[in-house]
């Protein structure tokens, strides 16, 4: 006698539309992404990082904006990082070119078949979106500090949250970006699975790293510009959050995601492979 429940190819049909992808399936969905990211031509690639740079003002000017009319008390950092999900919304909803998301994607094509032209790649696609998206950061954020667009508080509010980012020592920083590197290349492996719920995917785990006070290299950047722009600190110090940032983040992204992921994916082909034979 069958184990099987019997059931009609029309049900068949709709218990495999609710299956969840195969961690193969996944994995090969965001290399091929990768790959595609190989062939994408620099300058589109920079106008891409550009826009991605700009749009992630907006994770410090609504965090900013939100904090500005709270009152003091511990649920004003809970409630304001709310905000700091906005950047991330528009920058992986509008597809635009985002460092830390790119420490997951175009090294799953890398991990998988390490070649000398795909390290070559990596490197031109790393230099050119973290160019663009600093670049994109300084400008925007001057124009935050000179604009006179926003009222005495929320100024206010913006320089406590530069303070908030570049105030710790080397490896404070370091260890909060690995963290948020983590975090957020781990986001970019559930996207696939996510379809209609991806703006929660997004909102939750960036708003783990707001909440968290964990170091993004942009976001992270966008503040820091700030408050050199507007002589909290000096550019020295912006440059002592930028380079343990950047270090945690693709540390974060490259070992904790894209490592584990590709060992999982290797195991799992070897074992098929010897099971075929």
């Amino acid at each position: 006698m069958s184990s099987e429940t019997p059931i009609d190819e029309g049900e068949v049909e709709q218990v495999e539309k609710r299956e969840r992808p195969h961690p193969v399936v996944i994995f090969e969905t965001i290399r091929r992404e990768g790959e595609a990211d190989y062939q994408r031509p620099t300058s589109a690639l920079f106008w891409s990082a550009i826009a991605a740079g700009g749009s992630m003002t907006f994770s410090m000017i609504t965090m900013g904006a939100i904090q500005a009319q709270l009152p003091d008390g511990p649920a004003r950092h809970l409630i304001a990082s709310f905000g700091y999900t906005v950047g991330f919304l528009i920058v992986i909803l509008g597809r635009q070119q985002l460092f830390t998301e790119n420490t997951l994607t175009p090294l799953l094509p890398l991990f998988y078949e390490p070649k000398l032209w795909r390290f070559q790649q990596l490197g031109r696609l790393w230099l050119t979106i973290l160019a663009g998206n600093l670049l994109a950061a300084l400008a925007t954020s001057a124009l935050v500090a000179f604009s006179g667009a926003f009222p005495d508080e929320t100024r206010r509010a913006f320089d406590d949250l530069a303070r908030a980012a570049v105030g710790h020592p080397f490896w404070t920083l370091f260890a909060k970006a690995v963290f948020a590197g983590w975090l957020i290349a781990l986001m970019v492996w559930l996207l696939p699975l996510a379809e209609d719920a991806a703006v929660f995917v997004i909102v939750i785990l960036t708003y783990v790293v707001a909440v968290a006070d964990f170091g993004h290299i942009i976001a992270g950047s966008v503040e820091a510009f700030y408050g050199a722009w507007r002589g909290a600190f000096g550019w020295s110090d912006v440059l002592a959050f930028l380079v343990p940032t950047f270090l945690g983040n693709s540390v974060g992204g490259v070992a904790f995601v894209a490592a584990i992921s590709t060992a999982e994916i290797a195991s799992e082909r070897k074992n098929s492979h010897r099971s075929r034979k």
